[in-house]
């Protein structure tokens, strides 16, 4: 930590000693740039940027990714290689601006916003750099770039640094993940975790029509067994009824019986026939109208099956959608940033120029004396700088 002090400096002539009376002191250096980074924090944890019911989720699944960082260093290459290897058919779009220095917050503002912009909408966007001091990382602890991130319309994944690094850009996004390698893992599930959700999705929707059409089919067949069992009971009930009218036992003249009861054996018999003739009658329709009922009940069966058959075609249509276009649209996006690419450029016959703060762009950077990597594009040239005109 540095402090920095405010005071006078005495002189005794005799002994040739100097003091110094420290009158005030501040934090300096880092340690200023501490305060002012936690006085920034605690301001916008007060206006509510860091709550977590303010946050938006990030969708499980997605297929169109954005990512603001700079796009000469490592940390792109690291962010496309981890999602070809997890998976393929997520779409990048790469946004450039600059991560460190004078000037940097506003690109990184103004990447945010292309990002935004982008048609089709991406379903997140990243805002990822690689490792730095504390005061590399300074960038990302400007308010108005955190502004920026937490009115940004499109949720906002941030990886800035290591693990111990927190920046307040990582405070107000949408998720943090710890490295830009973690923030790609995080929106890019791999390929064997889709397929597995897909199988026992798959498994539960048969699990569920197998029990629906295990369920009807118990219920038609105890329909039909009730019919049976009433029909059985109603003719067996009428047979004994009948047997026991026509064995019934003459206790007195047989002749005198015969001859009182004939006109009213007569006309109990017709009432008799008629009743049988209309209760047969009306048990038979509704018999005969059975089957009618057992078909229907089989109707909405029928129907359960047509949209089993149906879904399973669905699903199997998206999936071939879902895996052709976004494997298309990589192929062409591959072929353009392939003829982007600066190793295109080194290739007819152009160098970079690297001194020990990066990629130099003005010959203003060097002094006779310095060493300095050219960069050609079949390899590196370790040179001295003679002049600089």
């Amino acid at each position: 930590m540095q402090v920095s002090f405010k005071g006078s400096f005495n002189l005794y002539k005799a002994t040739g000693r100097m003091s110094f009376v420290a009158r005030s002191f501040s934090l300096a250096g880092e340690g200023l740039l501490r305060q002012q980074v936690a006085q920034l924090a605690e301001k916008l944890r007060r206006e509510g940027l860091m709550d977590e019911a303010r946050k938006r989720r990030i969708p499980v699944f997605c297929s169109r990714v954005a990512v603001v960082t700079s796009l000469s260093g490592a940390v792109i290459d690291d962010v496309k290689r981890t999602l070809r290897r997890r998976n393929p058919l997520v779409e990048l779009v790469c946004v450039g601006a600059k991560v460190q220095g004078e000037g940097a917050p506003a690109e990184l503002i103004e990447g945010l916003h292309r990002a935004a912009a982008i048609t089709p909408a991406p379903d997140c966007i990243l805002l990822v750099r690689g490792g730095g001091s504390f005061e590399d990382l300074m960038t990302f602890n400007d308010e108005e770039l955190a502004r920026a991130v937490a009115a940004c319309p499109v949720p906002v994944v941030t990886g800035i640094g290591h693990e111990p690094d927190t920046s307040i850009c990582d405070m107000v996004s949408d998720r943090r993940a710890s490295t830009p390698t973690a923030a790609a893992e995080s929106v890019a599930p791999a390929m064997t975790e889709l397929a597995d959700v897909l199988e026992t999705r798959h498994q539960r929707l048969g699990a569920a029509m197998a029990s629906m059409i295990g369920s009807d089919q118990v219920d038609l067949e105890m329909l039909d067994q009730r019919g049976r069992r009433a029909w059985d009971t109603y003719t067996a009930r009428l047979g004994d009824a009948l047997d026991a009218a026509a064995c019934r036992p003459c206790l007195n003249d047989p002749t005198f019986m015969v001859e009182r009861r004939e006109s009213e054996l007569a006309l109990t018999a017709d009432r008799l026939s008629g009743a049988i003739t209309r209760s047969v009658g009306a048990f038979r329709s509704n018999f005969e109208r059975l089957p009618e009922r057992l078909v229907a009940s089989t109707s909405g069966l029928d129907g359960k099956r047509h949209a089993l058959t149906l879904a399973s075609s669905r699903l199997e249509h998206q999936g071939r959608t879902m895996l052709s276009k976004p494997a298309s649209d990589l192929g062409r996006a591959a072929a353009s940033l392939d003829a982007l690419s600066p190793l295109k450029v080194l290739a007819r016959g152009y160098s970079i120029a690297y001194s020990d703060d990066g990629v130099a762009t003005s010959a203003k950077t060097f002094k006779p004396g310095d060493a300095i990597r050219v960069r050609m594009a079949d390899g590196n040239v370790a040179a001295t700088v003679d002049t600089v005109e």
